[in-house]
């Protein structure tokens, strides 16, 4: 795929050629060149001659499509590396399954101190129950067992896991003989975590790279807190996606905070803000979204973790500070107390202020016509995960469960913020879902609701500038002169121009447009494979014989 000579003195200096550059400065390029970490052209394949003399490196992309790497706004690294190399419930559809999967797991890991395993989900099949306590005790054999369900937002665990947190049975989400969920799956939680040795982390943080690596992802937003993980956790991931090739790795600490001084000592964790799964609320699977009104199953409302007066003091001492702040929000009436939150901490401190700092909200999946203005009013950027109505969304799905079929029909409503200009970063929230950015892409241009859709040029936005815009980088996540030489190459087939109204597609798919084509994401068809993934200039990833 390429010819290459060896520089010594200089930045390295790469030509592309003979493919298509997906890039607004020239929508019709067909060869860039990188020097050193930056993007320093684009042209035609006939002005590409005069460059390939005098470069260090040719790399003949016979047809593939080069984009700007994708950026991941919500992963949680460890916990996506340990689901990559331990026990993966995702998938299993009884009971019965992940029983099985417990037990061939706990015989092929003799010496763990605390089996760990992630992502069931009892929603889907028939019954709708997990194992229970004794049958998790018997798979185990006995041993202490730790597995999430896929949200994370609950957890099963055996009795010899309850045994090492004393007072586990007194604190709120503690049942007999049912997931674990709140304070109580916190506290089981930090024991099973902390059975993690650091060669074990950064093992399974190793692998999380590498995997986002290979599916074009130069760039992770890793949503850390002490809730969820540790500070060591953080740092030395931060450490070593710092010193090791592989895709970049910004922080945020999900700490609540009501001072400067508390706001300054997230920044010497190495975080760039205060912010990611910071929990107004728990989760729609199991059932602790924060909601005006009962969940359809359930007799409650969910669970509030923040009011309004403390997303106030928090955002306000993020402000004052220049932190950036934000906040997990998923049911209605979470997202009612973050909005009336930075609406009062803007009384406080200055709407332009609030506005400058780019907070942010996670998920932000039951929003209104007036969280959606406050969004918009206050430039919070909506991180969302559009696997997530793939996996939930629907008529039948889990969603409609959970809260009736018409108000599902209200969830993540990407359309509508658009077009209040609210700024969008898309992720997965591995390993809730996986990372896997086009499927994302997919997802958004074909949600479950026909009037949330929104075009795949827009979702590719999202996943890609929107992503750095979220981290204050407005130079970043496109191929323009100038910009970071984080790139992908993709083996694809025909590119295309996708809306979700044929109505408005007939300008923009017309070559005089000049609008840049991207793959066809239409359901059934193949997704694109990832060749190679550079970052900074440095390759990442390189498909073994493309």
């Amino acid at each position: 795929m390429s010819d290459s000579t060896a520089p010594l003195d200089r930045p390295r200096t790469v030509l592309l050629r003979g493919g298509t550059i997906h890039s607004p400065a020239d929508p019709f390029a067909t060869a860039m060149v990188v020097e050193g970490d930056s993007v320093a052209w684009l042209g035609s394949e006939g002005a590409a001659d005069s460059f390939a003399d005098g470069v260090d490196e040719v790399v003949h992309l016979d047809g593939a499509l080069v984009t700007p790497a994708f950026t991941d706004a919500h992963v949680h690294t460890t916990a996506t590396g340990l689901a990559l190399t331990g026990l993966d419930l995702s998938g299993a559809r009884s009971p019965e399954e992940v029983l099985d999967r417990v037990r061939a797991h706990a015989e092929a890991r003799p010496a763990d101190r605390i089996l760990l395993g992630h992502g069931w989900d009892a929603s889907a099949w028939s019954g709708r129950r997990p194992p229970t306590r004794a049958e998790l005790d018997g798979a185990a054999g006995g041993r202490p067992l730790y597995l999430t369900r896929v949200d994370v937002h609950s957890a099963l665990v055996t009795t010899a896991l309850l045994d090492l947190v004393p007072g586990v049975a007194g604190l709120p989400g503690y049942a007999p003989d049912a997931p674990l969920t709140g304070d109580a799956h916190h506290a089981v939680r930090a024991v099973a975590h902390a059975s993690i040795t650091p060669a074990q982390r950064a093992e399974a943080q190793r692998a999380a790279l590498r995997h986002a690596a290979s599916r074009g992802i130069g760039t992770l937003h890793e949503c850390a807190g002490p809730d969820i993980s540790s500070e060591d956790d953080l740092t030395g991931l931060l450490e070593l996606a710092a010193a090791e090739p592989g895709p970049r790795v910004f922080g945020y600490w999900a700490e609540h905070v009501t001072s400067a001084r508390q706001a300054g000592r997230v920044r010497e964790l190495g975080a760039v803000g205060a912010a990611g799964d910071l929990f107004a609320d728990g989760s729609l699977g199991s059932h602790t979204a924060h909601l005006h009104e009962p969940y359809a199953d359930a007799d409650h409302r969910g669970t509030a973790h923040l009011d309004a007066d403390a997303v106030a003091a928090h955002v306000a001492a993020c402000t004052e500070a220049g932190v950036q702040a934000g906040f997990h929000a998923i049911g209605d009436a979470a997202l009612t107390a973050v909005a009336d939150g930075v609406r009062a901490a803007a009384e406080k401190v200055g709407t332009d202020r609030v506005r400058a700092a780019r907070h942010r909200i996670e998920h932000a999946e039951m929003l209104t016509g007036e969280t959606i203005a406050a969004f918009a009013r206050y430039a919070l950027t909506a991180s969302v995960q559009p696997a997530f109505d793939a996996a939930w969304g629907g008529e039948e799905g889990m969603y409609a469960q959970r809260l009736g079929r018409e108000r599902a029909r209200t969830l993540n409503p990407y359309a509508a913020l658009l077009r209040a200009g609210v700024p969008l970063a898309l992720g997965s929230d591995s390993p809730v879902t996986p990372l896997d950015p086009w499927g994302t892409l997919r997802a958004a241009a074909f949600h479950r609701t026909p009037e949330h859709r929104i075009s795949v040029r827009a979702a590719f936005t999202a996943h890609t500038r929107g992503g750095w815009r979220a981290v204050g980088r407005d130079d970043a996540g496109v191929l323009v002169p100038g910009a970071p030489a984080d790139y992908a190459v993709w083996r694809t087939g025909d590119l295309v121009v996708q809306v979700p109204d044929d109505r408005v597609a007939a300008w923009s798919t017309d070559p005089r447009s000049g609008t840049p084509g991207l793959p066809d994401l239409s359901p059934g068809r193949e997704l694109p494979v990832c060749l190679r993934t550079v970052v900074a200039g440095r390759t990442v990833h390189e498909r073994p014989n493309g």
